[in-house]
């Protein structure tokens, strides 16, 4: 064995995880690795870029940031940095920078994936290091400006027009108005088979303004050439600059249009209202717009503003609470909107009334794919002869609109469409009393769903009271609570007897996991139940674990591993459906285990499996005339 081989080993042998391999597996590993040395100051990981290395200090320090420049950590002899792209198949995500000289082992993703699949220690202790840093990352987590981190090409959502110069101003302006933009490229007179050895493919742009203030303002003629009024002093941007950049060249240099260029031949164009409308893509601007939003088909128009919002805080890594709460907000100021649009049409209600947000979204737990669940609480003068028109037309209007908005219609008829759900305040409160007094398997799926209850317009304070008779009627009833448990254990993980991820056989897919189904759903049930019996006050699934955490009534640690578990599902889930979204197809629940990473399979069979363990503790605890 080299003298080189046998340092690195004896290296290996004093540190964690290596010194756990069995010796023939050290060597191996050892005969692989490479060294690299970095003087302080040379970054050694800079974000967004490729890696296929894991590293192992040697000797120095190193210290990784944030994308946003914040220092996130310093490492040093015996810590290891680089593994998280490798598991995820990912770009960079924390630079890394040398804080003093240092030399670094490096191990290729090859020899890292062998012992990470072979070797549960060495997989548990990477694992365990990395999940407490993206745990410390998340709870740490500050609001990045995107405009500092996207990159050009992300604007770019169609290919350039681009003209010859021989083309006349009526001839542009008929195209632009064709294509629906408001600018235009002017390229050179070229054979196509020469364009990609043309490093001047564009000479000019022509621009709304241009054809206003240059032709018609000067009054020339329509069959003048493009070149007489275009911009020939072009200032373009590359694709892979970042957004900031582009903006800071438009102030710069006091234009309001962009070519994108990938090296030297044009991708795209880009305006100031293409940065405005990107950075304006959050939840306060879609919400600002729905209530801007002046009639229903303003409303449906904003659909696609809010599948944007959701891809984007994807894209820039918040967790689900985050994505949760923004789509429960939105979805609520839908109906709000909508209820301000049919009183403006119906008239003042005749008597004061509450509406109701149901199930994910008065959790904070609303995504892109949803239904809609929502009833009426009305006031207890309610007399149908006289007021039920009203109600129904107004019900009827807010439920039409939401569906177009993209929620579609409850298949299980929870809307308050259906007279059952719109009632005065007295009957709510017997129906809520009778379900918890004397539940039916049809009674327990209705508490399910409207024991998740949140006011979004009227008089919300009914909503409070009818919030809490269920706390006080559900607390320590250990007969009601045995029959919500067994009710919650229908819908169980996807594991099988060996741990293997048992598929859907519904027809549809029949090799894919629906991870609403199967995962957060499951876990939201349980959840409800432990919340019920320790009398919690949360809505959201996260607050309601943690007045369970704090009643101590889990075992010591399973509450924590809940919640990992629902987070790492719940991301999973959020994941595949913007992803849909990026490949333009419309988002569903229905996962395929096979297109997710190793590292993502491994987790998510270990969150299922907590949640399946769960489960088994919730039939314990909870069965009928059991003292909780």
């Amino acid at each position: 064995m080299a003298t080189e081989q046998v340092e690195v080993t004896d290296f290996f042998q004093r540190h964690k995880p290596f010194s756990d391999l069995p010796t023939q597996e050290l060597s191996h590993v050892a005969s692989r690795v490479e060294i690299a040395y970095y003087k302080a100051g040379v970054p050694i990981l800079t974000f967004g870029q490729d890696n296929d290395q894991w590293f192992v200090i040697r000797s120095g320090a190193v210290e990784v940031f944030r994308r946003d420049g914040e220092l996130y950590n310093r490492l040093g002899e015996g810590n290891f940095f680089g593994e998280l792209g490798i598991m995820r198949n990912r770009p960079v995500r924390f630079p890394v920078v040398a804080l003093e000289d240092t030399l670094v082992y490096l191990i290729d993703a090859e020899t890292f994936n062998h012992l990470f699949d072979n070797d549960e220690q060495f997989a548990d202790f990477v694992e365990v290091e990395d999940r407490s840093r993206l745990r410390d990352s998340n709870a740490d987590r500050k609001e990045n400006n995107s405009l500092l981190t996207a990159k050009v090409e992300k604007l770019i959502d169609q290919l350039p027009l681009i003209l010859p110069p021989t083309t006349t101003v009526q001839e542009a302006a008929v195209r632009m108005t064709e294509e629906g933009v408001s600018s235009v490229l002017i390229s050179k007179e070229h054979n196509a088979d020469n364009i990609e050895r043309d490093n001047d493919v564009v000479i000019g742009i022509v621009t709304d303004v241009d054809i206003r203030s240059r032709l018609v303002a000067k009054g020339l003629d329509l069959s003048a050439p493009v070149t007489d009024i275009m911009t020939s002093q072009l200032t373009s941007v590359q694709s892979h600059q970042y957004v900031f950049e582009a903006m800071m060249l438009m102030l710069k240099h006091k234009v309001m249009h962009l070519p994108v260029l990938k090296k030297s031949q044009p991708i795209g164009l880009i305006s100031h209202q293409d940065i405005l409308r990107y950075e304006s893509q959050n939840s306060l601007f879609v919400v600002k717009s729905i209530f801007s939003a002046q009639n229903v088909d303003e409303l449906a128009a904003l659909t696609g503003e809010v599948r944007g919002c959701f891809s984007r805080m994807v894209h820039e890594d918040a967790n689900s609470q985050m994505i949760g709460s923004a789509m429960a907000v939105i979805g609520r100021s839908f109906k709000q909107r909508l209820l301000e649009l049919a009183e403006q049409k119906f008239g003042p209600a005749p008597i004061p009334y509450c509406f109701l947000a149901l199930g994910s979204m008065a959790r904070d737990e609303q995504l892109i794919v949803t239904d809609q669940d929502n009833a009426l609480v009305l006031d207890n003068r309610f007399d149908p002869q006289v007021h039920d028109e009203y109600f129904s037309a107004l019900a009827n209007f807010v439920c039409d609109g939401l569906d177009r908005c993209g929620y579609s219609y409850c298949t299980g008829g929870i809307m308050a469409t259906n007279k059952k759900w719109r009632q005065p305040l007295k009957v709510w409160e017997q129906y809520f009393s009778q379900w918890v007094d004397h539940p039916t398997p049809e009674t327990l799926l209705h508490s399910a769903i409207f024991f998740d209850l949140d006011g979004v317009w009227g008089k919300k304070v009914w909503a409070d009271m009818l919030n809490q008779l269920i706390r006080k009627k559900a607390y320590k009833n250990s007969r009601f609570l045995a029959c919500m448990a067994r009710n919650a254990l229908l819908r169980t993980p996807p594991l099988g007897f060996f741990k293997d991820f048992v598929m859907e056989t519904d027809g549809r897919q029949t090799n894919s996991i629906n991870m609403k189904r199967r995962g957060t759903a499951p876990i939201a049930d349980l959840i409800r139940v432990h919340a019920l019996s320790v009398g919690a006050n949360g809505r959201n699934s996260f607050a309601r674990l943690h007045d369970v955490i704090d009643a101590k009534i889990l075992p010591p640690g399973r509450g924590v591993d809940l919640r990992d578990a629902l987070e790492f599902i719940a991301m999973v889930r959020i994941r595949h459906q913007a992803f849909d979204l990026d490949m333009q197809r419309e988002p569903d629940n229905d996962i395929e285990p096979e297109y997710l990473s190793d590292f993502e399979r491994k987790n998510l069979r270990d969150a299922f499996q907590i949640l399946s363990d769960a489960q088994k503790y919730m039939k314990y605890r909870y069965q009928p005339g059991r003292h909780l």
